[in-house]
């Protein structure tokens, strides 16, 4: 059985080796690479997301595909907010923070008109509420 860091290891190897394009199931998407500090641990970590444009930053869902829990790196954002993100191939110094509630609401639609999968992960993980944190540019 693949472990899901195997996955991951995968999609941001070729991430890498093709300037921030992936195939596969995630061909088309627009995928970042989120590095995150663990809340508990402090170790260095990267995930694949995918994002939505939102003004200069890039909004990112916390779906974990319509588990009842958030993903892990959500809870390290909350602990370690400025970190950076790989777009394409370039690395941006972001800031995150956690849309509220009409902010959220606005880019969960955009987000599920491009992406008709995600209404289904928010009808699984239901009564969750799958938050958006929106990554900010430092400037």
């Amino acid at each position: 059985m693949t472990e899901p860091t195997d996955f991951n290891g995968k999609i941001i190897a070729e991430f890498r080796a093709n300037g921030g394009t992936v195939g596969g199931p995630f061909a088309g998407a627009d995928i970042l690479l989120l590095h995150h500090t663990g809340a508990r641990t402090g170790t260095a970590r990267v995930s694949p997301l995918a994002y939505l444009r939102v003004g200069e930053g890039f909004a990112v869902f916390a779906s974990k595909a319509g588990a009842q829990e958030n993903p892990a790196w959500y809870h390290n954002l909350l602990a370690h907010p400025d970190t950076s993100v790989e777009v394409g191939t370039e690395t941006i110094p972001v800031t995150a923070r956690l849309a509220q509630p009409a902010e959220r609401d606005v880019i969960w639609e955009r987000q599920t008109r491009r992406a008709p999968h995600f209404a289904q992960y928010a009808t699984k993980a239901a009564p969750r509420t799958i938050p958006v944190v929106v990554l900010d540019p430092v400037k």
